[in-house]
């Protein structure tokens, strides 16, 4: 059965409605597909959330051409502002990595993070909706650095080897903003002159290549959240030094496309 013509809309989430849409997503990826579990996993709600739930804004992608009863909501990013952190509240990314270094430089910060989109959508035009949504957000908050964990599948640190070695060789972040994993996995596995680029590109995940052609760049050493079932690296993007090519990438208009539900 064909399925009808998407009828995308970009915007905050306004409503607990909304935030459950968002967190029955990420319960569909990050635990049915990918194997996640964790104190936050609601299997008999089918949600995927946690305590840092409510402090952050929610991005989120709906296809208007889908049945409420099929879950309007199709992709999901989670954003929260170091100018909006709670007191007493850390960013999500500080349970793997010191981020200090970002803390310290005086840039306006935004983390990301719980992007998926659904497994209908992938490879289409859903990401870009979404970045059309995360770009009208950065603007709107003068965002200077943006920062987020991001994952390989699976926690075999070897399988893995080509591809890590390949990020901490040509695009490990400057010392000035560079996190530094807390339970530290060395990504420099392979020497520089040994990685075969090609298969170290081919067995990253798409999300990561994405972040890097908008010039981003990892933090220091690797996390192995076991919880997850994944690896994770740290990106970091300096909307400073993305070329205008990166920012045509990223920040490229289309007539009629707005984000709903900001401040």
């Amino acid at each position: 059965m064909t399925r009808p013509k998407p009828q995308f809309e970009t915007r905050l989430a306004k409503d607990d409605a909304d935030l459950r849409a968002s967190q029955h997503l990420r319960y569909r990826v990050f635990v049915e597909e990918l194997g996640g579990a964790g104190a936050g996993v609601d299997h008999a709600a089918q949600l995927e959330r946690d305590a840092f739930d409510p402090h952050f804004d929610h991005l989120i992608l709906l296809d208007r051409a889908r049945t409420e009863s099929d879950g309007q909501v199709v992709g999901v990013y989670r954003l929260l502002r170091g100018d909006a952190l709670p007191d007493g509240l850390g960013f999500y990314s500080e349970g793997e990595y010191d981020l200090n270094p970002l803390k310290a430089s005086g840039r306006r910060l935004l983390e990301l993070g719980r992007s998926c989109v659904h497994p209908d959508y992938r490879g289409g035009a859903a990401m870009f909706h979404l970045w059309q949504g995360l770009s009208r957000y950065v603007e709107e908050h003068e965002i200077e650095v943006m920062f987020g964990v991001a994952s390989f599948h699976g926690t075999d640190v070897a399988a893995a080897a080509q591809s890590l070695s390949h990020l901490y060789h040509s695009h490990l972040a400057p010392q000035s903003l560079r996190p530094r994993a807390l339970a530290y996995q060395d990504m420099n596995l392979v020497p520089a002159s040994d990685v075969d680029r090609v298969m170290a590109m081919k067995n990253t995940p798409a999300l990561i290549k994405a972040y890097l052609r908008l010039g981003g760049m990892v933090g220091d050493g690797a996390f192995i959240d076991t919880e997850f079932n994944t690896i994770d690296v740290c990106l970091v993007m300096d909307t400073a030094r993305m070329s205008q090519k990166h920012k045509d990438i990223y920040s490229r208009a289309r007539k009629g496309h707005t984000l709903q539900g900001t401040e």
